[in-house]
């Protein structure tokens, strides 16, 4: 995935999770034109194609929406278009009522930026979201990842539909994944990993440290306390969203991260997910 794009030229910062092709797509948390929250449940059975952008109410934004409206008309039924940014929801209907917006569904990502932190697309500069285009297939996995490289360039159209073409006739594909992508629901009781589980696991994250085998955890070191706090606050909507909550230690720019199961008095497979995530947003 791009992780470096510009503005006029002048380079930009994503933030978030960095997300690859053939993985499974994470979920997300948005609001709707009426204010309902929307997640990627919500298009269960679709291919989504998510094409995000920094606002609507900029040409090549306002073209963006209005392209993908036209081209939906030659886009599978099984399909669904999304356009997310973090525009207001009210911004988003006037825009979609002014311009006969009927096949793109527009979200919100106003409220915790959760798709921009999910998808590794928010601009810390200017806390929009970057443009882009993904596709999604019937089984979640993500197929096609396109972040365009200057903000105020339009995405390829062409190629997108060109890649969708060949998603739809092969709609569901298997994650590259070993671990779950979402954290269970904890029960008193529940049984901590066994010691050789634990060992494997822990080889595979880079920089954990496992503590009294009921622990892992790591130091993270930033240039200064603004961003050591920008960091934890990513972890801490992602965290809020898995809810599996790591203990978060801030001192100026060390950011202390430990991970444990409460419930089960060690460790569990959610805190190897949360650890993963974490891993991604660092990527």
């Amino acid at each position: 995935m791009n992780r470096a794009i510009t503005f006029k030229g002048a380079p930009l910062t994503l933030l978030g999770r960095s997300i690859k092709e053939n993985f499974h797509a994470p979920d997300f948390r948005c609001t709707s034109v009426d204010l309902k929250p929307v997640t990627l449940a919500d298009f269960k059975n679709k291919i989504k194609i998510i094409t995000s952008f920094p606002s609507i109410d900029t040409p090549v934004c306002d073209l963006q929406v209005k392209e993908f409206n036209k081209r939906a008309t030659s886009v599978s039924s099984d399909a669904v278009i999304v356009g997310i940014s973090k525009d207001l929801p009210f911004a988003q209907k006037r825009f979609c009522d002014a311009n006969a917006i009927h096949n793109v569904v527009t979200l919100s990502d106003y409220a915790t930026s959760s798709f921009g932190i999910n998808y590794g697309l928010l601009i810390k500069e200017l806390n929009l979201l970057a443009r882009g285009v993904l596709i999604v297939d019937k089984a979640d996995t993500i197929r096609y990842i396109q972040v365009v490289d200057e903000l105020t360039s339009s995405p390829n159209y062409d190629e997108v539909i060109s890649r969708l073409g060949g998603i739809v006739k092969n709609p569901f594909a298997s994650a590259q994944e070993a671990l779950p992508v979402h954290c269970a629901p904890c029960k008193a009781g529940t049984e901590p990993l066994p010691k050789a589980k634990i060992d494997a696991l822990i080889a595979q994250h880079r920089a954990w440290q496992l503590v009294e085998d009921k622990k892992i955890v790591k130091e993270l070191q930033f240039k200064d306390f603004a961003d050591a706090k920008s960091f934890l606050d990513l972890v801490s909507i992602i965290a809020e969203e898995q809810g599996h909550h790591p203990a978060l230690t801030i001192a100026y720019g060390k950011l202390r991260i430990t991970l444990t199961t409460h419930a089960s008095g060690g460790l569990t497979d959610n805190d190897f997910i949360m650890a993963k995530i974490i891993d991604e947003l660092l990527a």
